[in-house]
């Protein structure tokens, strides 16, 4: 199934939501962290579940050098 740029984005953006949530980050710091450590890459290559994509994502941003 293809999606479309906006329902992309609204993905991704949803996604930076959870994580800062989880972490307790504002958007902003949340964006910034995920960008440095190549999570924003993650988001956009990777369709699942919302709590599953979080908890990976937060596994590959450590693997990348992050340390949340």
């Amino acid at each position: 199934m293809e999606y479309s740029t906006e329902e992309k984005l609204e993905w991704i953006i949803y996604f930076i939501y959870e994580f800062g949530k989880k972490y307790d980050l504002t958007m902003k710091q949340a964006f910034g962290y995920l960008q440095r450590f190549k999570g924003i890459d993650f988001i956009d290559a990777h369709t699942q579940s919302f709590r599953t994509m979080v908890d990976e994502l937060s596994q590959y941003c450590r693997r990348m050098g992050g340390v949340l």
